[in-house]
């Protein structure tokens, strides 16, 4: 059964929720330069206005699974992207603190609801052997959208009242992906499962453009006979081997966490100063360099994962990420480095000075460089996940600006560093960050989506959602601590340790699942 148009078109317009949740994790950085000198935002409240959106998140993963398996997943969809919408229009003619953060908990409770739910929904309606591709495409939107926020940030960086206008553009997209969700055919699984056979083998048919679904929708129904009895309470039995499988998704979802990204990516900046962007230009091209290298790895990943495989890809992400970052710690070794964190209220000039600001997220959004970054010296160059290059510029600037001398609390003697060095701390960076965007960044959240049977798979992965958001979180709050207190290289050497430790996981516990239909990979898994 092909893959036709109409399943790649449902797919795409599912996969927008990526490009909204990339788009609102990367905008917040460049939005909260202008906000906070506007509405005179102490740290305290800067750090409570970029979490609440975590807070949201969190909240969603939590209630969401089940909204997801009752509701059904295109409407979960629907309700979060209008909550998007909902969300963004209060931003927009307020300006005031509690306004903004009611906001922005309404929408980080839409991106993790969305995200949840897209996933999801493409793996349900996607031909086996094309899931790996459209699931992936949901990675590549959150891509593409933190890619456009850093754009959006730098364009409207020097206009009066620019925030407003970059939250303001999510809107009419937001608003587009809910009216055209509503035409779209509900999962044909979460029908079956709602008893209704009738609708759901139209559906296929529609889907597969074929005459005659009724051999794939036995299928369905005979694994749904077996997995509809599920309750919550068997995700951790050891039924049909569920406990396994949600250890293994739990997992998962910890490596993604503890190999590092958003954090190692957090500290680029201070490292990378010495590489010598000593310009405005020359660090906003930096930035945007780092956003167009996660999309470009991310693409071959996308296109090529139901040839390769999701374990396969999974493999060498993980070894590439230990290389690189051990080169990393390395070069660190001999760059020294020393950190002390200054959370300074914005001035005007670093207003217009830090203009270039570029964030980026997990899937499933990491948040946890937000928070990194909170209490950073440059907290509002929150890194988030995918791009490093952020924090560096607004502290460049300030350097420029201090004749040379820095004025934040992270300081380098660029003079002592050979130029060998320099470039070697970038590119190990680049390739870490390429490593991540085609293995753990798109992978994981495909294999999530395939290893748990359908009656239990909203529940389920938005219980693995929560405990991402989660340990981001914690993450986030322990990290600048540990840093200062046993270095930057170790944390290097930490996290290559991690990236070993998920390579043995991958190889020993991840299911090949390439060519293989959900209901395959269930019975499999249940043995």
């Amino acid at each position: 059964s092909g893959c036709g148009t109409f399943t790649f078109l449902s797919s795409a317009v599912a996969a927008v929720s990526g490009l909204l949740m990339g788009y609102e994790l990367g905008l917040i950085s460049g939005a909260l330069l202008q906000m906070s000198s506007i509405l005179a935002l102490s740290c305290k409240e800067q750090e409570i206005v970029v979490s609440s959106l975590l807070f949201g998140a969190l909240f969603a993963s939590l209630t969401g699974g089940f909204l997801i398996d009752r509701f059904g997943r295109r409407l979960a969809i629907i309700i979060a992207s209008s909550l998007l919408v909902l969300g963004s229009l209060i931003l927009v003619p307020y300006e005031s603190y509690g306004i903004l953060i009611v906001g922005r908990i309404a929408i980080g409770i839409s991106i993790s609801l969305s995200s949840i739910a897209t996933c999801v929904y493409i793996a349900e309606i996607a031909p086996q052997h094309r899931r790996g591709l459209l699931v992936s495409l949901n990675e590549l939107m959150i891509v593409i959208g933190i890619l456009f926020a850093y754009i959006s940030n730098y364009a409207f960086a020097s206009v009066s009242h620019g925030w407003k206008y970059m939250f303001g553009l999510v809107i009419p997209l937001g608003a587009l992906q809910a009216i055209a969700m509503y035409f779209l055919p509900p999962s044909p699984r979460f029908l079956v499962m709602k008893n209704n056979d009738e609708a759901a083998r139209k559906v296929l048919e529609r889907l597969r453009e074929t005459s005659d679904a009724t051999k794939e929708l036995t299928v369905i129904k005979s694994s749904l006979k077996d997995e509809h009895q599920y309750s919550f309470l068997d995700l951790f039995c050891s039924k049909n081997n569920m406990r396994t499988r949600m250890l293994v998704g739990l997992t998962l979802v910890f490596f993604v966490q503890t190999t590092g990204q958003p954090n190692i990516l957090f500290y680029a900046s201070t490292v990378l100063k010495s590489v010598g962007f000593q310009s405005n230009e020359a660090a906003s091209l930096a930035s945007t360099g780092v956003g167009v290298i996660k999309v470009v790895s991310t693409v071959p990943a996308t296109v090529f994962v139901d040839q390769v495989g999701s374990k396969t890809f999974l493999c060498i992400g993980s070894s590439v990420m230990a290389v690189s970052l051990v080169t990393m710690g390395l070069v660190n070794r001999n760059i020294h480095v020393n950190f002390t964190n200054v959370c300074r209220s914005q001035s005007p000039e670093d207003f217009f000075l830090q203009r270039p600001r570029n964030l980026t997220g997990v899937t499933n959004g990491s948040l946890k460089d937000l928070f990194a970054s909170m209490a950073s010296p440059e907290r509002l160059s929150f890194d988030a996940q995918r791009s490093p290059d952020v924090a560096r510029t607004g502290e460049l600037n300030r350097t420029a600006l201090a004749g040379g001398k820095s004025t934040t609390g992270s300081h380098m003697e660029s003079g002592e560093v050979p130029v060998v060095l320099k470039w070697l701390s970038l590119a190990s960076l680049l390739v870490y960050v390429a490593a991540f965007s085609i293995g753990l960044g798109p992978m994981s959240w495909l294999v999530l989506s395939e290893i748990f049977p359908g009656g239990i798979r909203g529940r389920a992965m938005a219980l693995t959602s929560s405990m991402n958001w989660g340990i981001n979180l914690l993450i986030s709050l322990t990290f600048l601590t540990v840093t200062e207190l046993i270095g930057l290289s170790w944390v290097c050497f930490i996290y290559t340790i991690m990236s070993l430790a998920s390579l043995a996981f991958v190889i020993v516990f991840i299911p090949e699942t390439k060519g293989c239909s959900l209901e395959q990979i269930s019975m499999e898994l249940a043995k």
